[in-house]
């Protein structure tokens, strides 16, 4: 199920922001056309560039949500938060958030 809203966050965005999609430490990513990543799919769940503030602010309203770690080596990417298929309902504004703080 996941993966099915995941593309069809990516196939939205594409169309009426002009991302793309791309790779990220070998995972499905969306990009912008400056080609700078904002949202990732890893371990069936998606994970979003937000911010650090932003994540501090909302994380707790996510549970299970998590900092990225693609190499699973406690070393997580403090601008990336995870999220879990359970709040997939969410995740496009998520990624329509995370498109807004890559670009500034």
């Amino acid at each position: 199920m996941g993966i099915k809203v995941y593309e069809e966050i990516e196939e939205s965005l594409a169309q009426t922001k002009g991302t793309i999609a791309g790779q990220m430490f070998g995972k499905r990513c969306l990009k912008t056309q400056s080609n700078k990543a904002f949202v990732a799919w890893f371990q069936d769940e998606m994970v979003f560039k937000l911010g650090r503030e932003e994540i501090a602010q909302i994380q707790s309203k996510y549970a299970g949500s998590q900092l990225f770690d693609p190499s699973g080596k406690k070393r997580p990417m403090k601008d990336w938060l995870q999220v879990p298929a359970e709040f997939s309902d969410d995740w496009a504004t998520l990624a329509k958030h995370a498109l807004e703080f890559v670009q500034g």
